[in-house]
């Protein structure tokens, strides 16, 4: 039943990521801020992993050259971990890396064009890869947020003109960065990105651990009008929150990635909870890099609690279960127990990734591992075609980039 894997249609990648220019906010902001806005410097330095976080030592004479992010107060090195498709798994080091090091389709856009022919992909959506991080919390923490405004707007005009501008246009879809220390300023810039045409914002699966408003407070909801009123689907990457979950200080890296999924059903809840998913019933949310086995058996206990007097209750006029169909999605790049499970999720709920150019990326192999989840799933044509790509049509609405079918 299920397609050879060179009758699959081509991939529409709902999480690919992109090294941000070097030189591109000192080349646009004015003279008098540059030594205060983002900036690359480059030495030598060694980076560590322990207790859950990752740290690095300047000036290390044994170390290797690294290209380091200056902004403000911020100091961030590049990693070889950041972009490392094409790179062996075995020569795959938590070691500093130069932008030399990496593909050249990890920061330029007609060698990423190219990588996406090689990957059986037509179109991709791209998250930010190194200080901005997955949801703009790179500008959101600096102290001058007039700065950090003009940095964050200068990001979104380079993603919508220049990545997804030219011979990127209807291959790479724009996503937007919003000033999350503000709503208002953030449902601005979602009406100023939409005019110039860009259709999904990047958020925080969960902003209180940011230090900001959580859903519950109703302070988004202005931000929330004004994607509904441009159709703007909300894209939350794990991580976005800038935690993990970790069980102890000692606790190693693999520990973390096998609870990944924890973040995005605790952002579920929240959107379900906070009835901001009932408030606003045209608003569409996706989790990226959320895998989707965990919904059924999270929808069906967000329905028994709903509204059980002893929880405290919540008020909702359906089922949470009933609340979420065609307006919530999970993004898959390698998990086979949430494609067995596709019935209990709602084959219409699923999107797929190839998260090019990380470790766990499947650049070159997309087609192939995709084709393997398909078969051991049992899916037919129609289920591969929703998977691959026409959920993710639905879910961003691409027919305004041309994408149609």
């Amino acid at each position: 039943m299920t397609p050879a894997a060179e009758d699959l249609p081509r991939i529409i990648s709902v999480d690919d990521h992109i090294l941000e220019p070097r030189t591109l906010w000192q080349e646009e902001l004015p003279a008098s801020v540059r030594e205060r806005g983002p900036r690359v410097v480059r030495e030598k330095l060694s980076l560590s992993f322990v207790g859950g976080h990752y740290g690095f030592t300047r000036n290390d004479p044994d170390g290797h050259w690294c290209d380091l992010w200056l902004y403000d107060d911020l100091v961030l090195p590049t990693g070889l971990l950041h972009a490392a498709a094409g790179i062996p798994q075995e020569e795959q080091e938590n070691i500093p890396a130069i932008y030399e090091d990496f593909r050249d389709g990890t920061h330029d856009q007609k060698a990423r064009l190219a990588d996406m022919d090689l990957n059986h992909v037509e179109a991709a959506l791209n998250y930010p890869n190194t200080f901005p991080r997955f949801a703009g919390q790179g500008f959101a923490e600096r102290e001058d947020k007039d700065l950090a405004l003009r940095c964050l707007q200068i990001y979104n005009d380079w993603m919508i003109d220049v990545w997804c501008g030219g011979d990127g246009k209807g291959r790479l879809i724009p996503l937007t960065l919003v000033p999350l220390w503000d709503a208002q300023l953030a449902a601005d810039e979602v009406r100023r990105c939409a005019a110039k045409g860009s259709y999904a914002i990047a958020f925080s699966e969960n902003p209180s651990k940011l230090g900001f408003p959580s859903l519950y407070s109703g302070e988004w909801d202005v931000l929330w009008d004004a994607c509904s009123e441009v159709d703007a689907t909300v894209s939350m990457h794990i991580g976005s929150s800038s935690t993990m979950p970790a069980t102890s200080p000692d606790a190693p890296l693999a520990t973390t990635m096998a609870l990944s999924a924890q973040n995005a059903e605790g952002s579920l809840c929240d959107w379900v909870f906070s009835r901001t998913l009932e408030r606003f019933p045209k608003l569409k949310i996706a989790f990226a890099e959320s895998q989707i086995g965990w919904m059924p058996y999270l929808l069906g206990r967000m329905d028994i609690v709903a509204h059980e007097a002893a929880t405290g209750g919540v008020h909702l006029d359906r089922k949470p279960s009933e609340i979420v169909k065609g307006r919530v999605w999970g993004c898959v790049f390698d998990d086979q127990h949430g494609l067995d499970s596709r019935d209990a999720v709602g084959m219409e709920h699923i999107l797929f990734e190839t998260d090019y150019p990380h470790t766990d990326g499947t650049f070159p192999e997309s087609r192939n591992v995709a084709h393997r989840l398909c078969a051991n799933a049992g899916m037919d044509a129609d289920e591969c075609h929703a998977f691959l790509r026409g959920n993710a049509i639905h879910a961003y609405g691409l027919e305004r980039f041309g994408i149609t079918k």
